[in-house]
């Protein structure tokens, strides 16, 4: 068997170039993986997870910190290598909830919302960023070009990703059931890939997804907008990206409208629209409010040390009415965290039955990739004092919906309230990461990449 060897340039070309029943076969694998480590046992599954070594943390120079995630799938054994540096001032990271923000921009409007006097010498407009549902209706041999110039303040405070990368870089070395190396791949553009499919996985049931809010611009952020829209199709008509840094925002909408890795999914998705939230703009807390309320789907995909929205605007009844659903991946240590952990202690307290407003379903429990690592390494788990009862793995979960949804399909009653539950009712989903989700990944592309014959193949290894 030849060695593969796919850089990330290789990587990035591969995954942009799947299709909807690509991707919805890579999750199925995936789901099936994650099964396999919920419930299968030692004796006869490798993929379990009692047969899954500790993953190794090893503190380097620079705030640097390298992780080694062994893990195995009935198919292939393999070891993921990758370094990460911390948030700055990891023990007070600011989220954008304390942020100072001076504006909204939607793209939506034809123009940025007024500045208040205050600001108003300190940022430059030059142009609108605005955009029309006919500039994608169709496709063209000239991209869409929108016309902007904007300044941001100087005194602003620099995004996260921006000043000092949190993205993982390293690799993933992937051997076959004799112990053979058939696969080295760069991790960057994987992760990011991995983690955004598992974050699909329940979104492609949900019963209604108009609108989607996405916490950062960065890697993961994409491939999260990039999925849901693949999956989702036309059904999604708003986008909100909320970052702290307003360019690293706009270049994700820019890439969207403009360049050809879209095109596709701009074609399929004529009538979305993109507004960004960041540290520029005013309003901020009134902004913040409406993009997370009226969001369908949340997805936060920030190294924040500090929750990212007041949990008020979701535990308040009001913020009750509408079920969502809610994807968190960014943190992974357990002085990290995204979520307010006021919002997971409501999503898992048991109901009496005594409130006198009308609210979505809660299916007293969080849905985790893994329970043993997310009782020890997700920040809002543990400061919110989740115990393992109120925990459900996802491959567990799954299988059992799949299950449920076959019986209905049959002329059966199913499972009537989970399945209620996880198509239209609160849903929090949270993620550390898994050595097993990047060895089944990995295998798929790897696979994929022979077919098409992408990367670099060398015999007789």
């Amino acid at each position: 068997m030849p060695l593969t060897v796919l850089s990330d340039a290789d990587i990035h070309a591969l995954l942009i170039s799947l299709s909807k029943e690509d991707i919805e076969r890579l999750q199925s694998n995936l789901c099936d993986a994650m099964h396999d480590y919920s419930k299968g046992s030692q004796e006869t599954c490798a993929g379990c997870s009692g047969n899954q070594p500790k993953r190794m943390m090893i503190p380097g120079p620079n705030k640097q910190t390298t992780l080694f995630m062994p893990a195995a799938t009935n198919t292939s054994k393999g070891v993921k290598i990758i370094s990460l540096a911390s948030p700055p001032n990891a023990t007070k990271t600011p989220s954008l909830a304390s942020l100072d923000l001076n504006s909204s921009f939607d793209s939506r409007n034809s123009s940025p919302a007024p500045q208040s006097p205050s600001r108003a010498s300190s940022i430059s407009t030059n142009a609108s960023l605005s955009h029309t549902t006919s500039n994608t209706s169709t496709k063209s041999n000239t991209p869409y070009t929108p016309s902007s110039s904007i300044t941001s303040p100087a005194s602003t405070n620099p995004s996260l990703t921006s000043s000092q990368s949190t993205t993982p870089r390293g690799s993933l070395t992937l051997l076959d059931s004799f112990g053979n190396p058939y696969a080295f791949l760069a991790a960057e553009e994987l992760t990011a890939f991995r983690t955004a499919l598992g974050s699909t996985v329940i979104l492609t049931k949900r019963e209604k997804v108009h609108s989607i809010t996405v916490f950062g611009a960065g890697m993961q952020a994409r491939w999260h907008i990039r999925l849901a829209l693949l999956l989702k199709g036309p059904h999604i008509h708003h986008v909100d990206i909320i970052n702290r840094s307003f360019a690293r925002a706009k270049a994700i909408m820019h890439d969207f409208y403009t360049s050809d890795e879209w095109a596709d999914i701009r074609e399929r998705n004529p009538k979305v629209q993109f507004s960004i939230l960041s540290s520029e703009f005013k309003d901020r807390h009134q902004h913040l409010k409406d993009h997370v309320r009226k969001a369908d789907a949340i997805f936060l995909t920030t190294p924040s040390t500090e929750p990212l929205f007041p949990a008020e605007i979701l535990t308040h009844a009001e913020g009750r009415k509408k079920g969502r659903y809610i994807a968190a991946i960014g943190s992974y240590r357990s002085h990290m965290v995204e979520l307010h952990p006021d919002i997971l202690q409501q999503a898992v307290a048991v109901d009496h039955k005594h409130h006198h407003h009308r609210h979505a379903d809660e299916g007293r429990v969080i849905i985790v990739d893994s329970l043993e690592e997310c009782l020890k390494g997700a920040g809002e788990v543990v400061q919110a004092g989740i115990t393992p009862k109120q925990l459900v793995e996802v491959g567990e979960l799954m299988m059992v919906k799949k299950a449920s949804m076959r019986e209905i399909e049959m002329g059966g009653e199913g499972e009537k309230g989970l399945k209620n539950w996880l198509i239209k009712g609160n849903v929090i989903y949270k993620s550390v990461g898994l050595g097993l989700m990047d060895i089944c990944v990995g295998e798929d592309v790897v696979g994929i990449a022979r077919e098409r014959g992408l990367g670099t193949h060398i015999e007789g290894f």
